[in-house]
Order: structure tokens, then sequence, then C-alpha cells
């Protein structure tokens, strides 16, 4: 095992905030994960039912009976975690991080709350972020860019339509001349859960519908321009849209940019293939010709894979790519941070196949 300070092939784990869409998420993949315990699950309106009761899809599993939600003021009166899986919506959290630090030995926040570090663009996209300052510094962690697994204890995953555009174009600004020029636009459509189990939109409005989310202001494009210039040093001019699909989960980014002159096909094709090999859940479509070639929603809703293609025309790129937003933009995103983390097998517990029709 790596040395992370976790030594034992069994860990304990929390899940905070357990019975929305990617608590329910993180506890199916857990329940069927061969080193985990879980030890706790906090939801308050939920407290003392069963997890059947709130996520059904859950109660056939064989180890779900005997688990209830209970509320996050009891985390106190059990033995300390190893990992904390923060699920709570947005601006919840720094609230209630003493109280969850304190029992946990990590954890891995799934919301938005600690991604962004400009005082600014924290202060305007996470109010109650910027009233409750982090104890310690939150790592900024995606699975296949970092180049550390981070050892400080607190981490926060991407965003879910922030990695998927992140995916598309860390390849074309990761070498020492970025392939394109820094004018970046990109259009990403997501399913219904990405406004989380509270959204009040109602699903007569939602079905058979195809409409704008937002066309300016959305609080993943400073994340992706942070996180472009963390993992690449380059500053990207991104213009970011984004609109809502009448699907359950998914998400597909299309992302458009100049190449830079002398810049060939192959040369785009040969960045993409480097950036993304040996990593097993981010899969680079190599030839995509047919349009069931490039990467959707059917060939990853229900699994940990992200896919990504691009197509060259002349100086144009268009870069697009898909994943399963409570999976690999969320819930198995975390898992899998958490088995790197842990010292286990990066894909123990994460499935690789979609789920479809």
């Amino acid at each position: 095992m790596a040395d992370t300070g976790l030594t034992h092939d069994r860990i304990r784990v929390a899940v905070v905030g357990a019975s929305g869409y990617t608590g329910g998420e993180v506890i199916r993949l857990l329940l069927e994960h061969p080193h985990v315990e879980l030890a706790f699950l906090s939801a308050e309106r939920a407290a003392g039912a069963a997890i059947g009761s709130v996520h059904p899809w859950l109660r056939n599993h064989p180890k779900a009976g005997g688990l209830k939600f209970r509320p996050l003021a009891e985390l106190a009166e059990i033995d300390p975690v190893d990992v904390a899986f923060g699920c709570l919506p947005t601006g919840a959290l720094p609230e209630r991080l003493p109280l969850i630090a304190s029992q946990a030995k990590r954890v891995l926040n799934l919301g938005g709350d600690f991604r962004l570090r400009a005082e600014d663009e924290v202060r305007a996209h996470y109010p109650k972020t910027a009233e409750h300052p982090p104890l310690e510094h939150f790592a900024y962690y995606v699975p296949e860019l970092s180049t550390e697994v981070p050892t400080g204890r607190f981490v926060n995953l991407p965003g879910c339509m922030a990695v998927t555009t992140i995916y598309a174009l860390y390849p074309l600004f990761a070498g020492a001349e970025p392939l394109a020029t820094d004018r970046v636009v990109v259009d990403a459509k997501t399913g219904s859960t990405g406004g989380g189990r509270g959204s009040n939109e109602p699903p007569a409005e939602r079905t058979g519908n195809f409409r704008v989310h937002k066309l300016y202001g959305h609080r993943h494009a400073p994340e992706v321009r942070q996180a472009i210039a963390d993992f690449t040093g380059a500053a990207v001019d991104l213009r970011f849209s984004t609109h809502s699909l009448d699907v359950a989960r998914g998400i597909l980014v299309t992302a458009y940019a100049e190449l830079r002159d002398g810049v060939t096909s192959l040369d785009v094709k040969r960045a993409y293939a480097k950036a993304y090999v040996g990593k097993p859940f981010v899969r680079v479509r190599p030839a995509p010709k047919a349009p069931q070639d490039f990467p959707m929603l059917k060939a990853v809703v229900g699994s940990n894979v992200a896919e990504v293609a691009i197509a060259v025309q002349g100086g144009q790129v268009v870069a697009v790519a898909a994943l399963d937003n409570l999976i690999k933009g969320a819930a198995g995103q975390a898992v899998q941070a958490m088995n790197l983390i842990s010292g286990f097998e990066e894909s123990a517990g994460l499935p690789t196949t979609a789920v479809s029709p």
C-alpha cells in the first residue's frame, strides 16, 4: 500500500448528506467496495429511516437492511472514521466542517465549497463558504491530472460539468507549447440530477424539452479556468454556456477552439492519446467516424468512465467529452480518489460499463 497514513486493508467511512443523489450513489458504490465499512450515514430530515426507504434502488442489497440514517451530531458519538465523504448541498459543509474534521482522518468533499481560491470568485459563487473559510487547505484533486496524491486531510473534488470540460480541453494546453489559441467556447449539457434532489423544476417542464440553463455566470467557468491554469500553466479565455437535457443523468460537453499556426491533426491526436494513456477511467475515442463512435451518454451512464474525442478541420478543433454526472462527475470520482489516497487499487468498487438502453 502507498504511504497514506491508512495502513489497513479495510477502512471505516462516513457519508455526510447521504439522502441526496450523490450521497445515494456513494452508498451504492461503497456497498460493493471490498475494503470499506459504512460506519455512519447522516441525513437530518431522514434520520431514523432505513436507506432503502429513501433510496429505493438500494433496498434489495443484502447489506442495506441494517443501515439507517442518523443526525450528523451523532457522528461525535462513534469511533473516528478514516474517510468522510461530504455530499451536502453546496454551502452546507463549511459550518459543519469542524465537527466532521474532528471525527474523520480525511474529508473528501463533493460539493463546490472549497474548489475556488480567488476570494472575489468565492464571494460571488459560494457566499456561505466565504463566511466560513476552511480550517486547513483543501487540495483540488483530479485523479488523472494531479501529479501527486493528496497527503493533506482535506480534498475537494471537481464539479461535474467542470471536470467534463477539463477532460475535453486539457490536452490542448498540456504540452510545452499550447496547441490552441487561448479563446475557447464550451457548450455543456446536463441531465436533471445535476440540479440535485432538491430541484423544484416540475417534471412536465423538463420532459420533452431542451433549454438553456445558464449562458453566462455559471460557477463552473472560473473553476475550469483555474484548473486549466493549474494543470497546464495556460490562461484560457473561456466562453462557458450550459443547457438542460431531458435525461436523468449524464453530461456531454462540446468545446470549440482554434489551432495555432502549424499545428496538425496528427499533433492533436497524439496529444490526446498521450494525455490519457494509462488512465483507466478516461478513454480517448481514437478514430470516430459515425456519430455513435463519438462520446455519448449511453456509452458512459452507469459507469465511472469519461469518453473524449476530437475532430480537426483546417485550423479548427472540436473536442467532445461525456460522463455520468453522478458517478464520474461526483460519487465515482470521489471513490476513485479514496482508493488512491488509501493505497487501494484505483478501480476498486468502480463500474466501467454503462447501463443501456
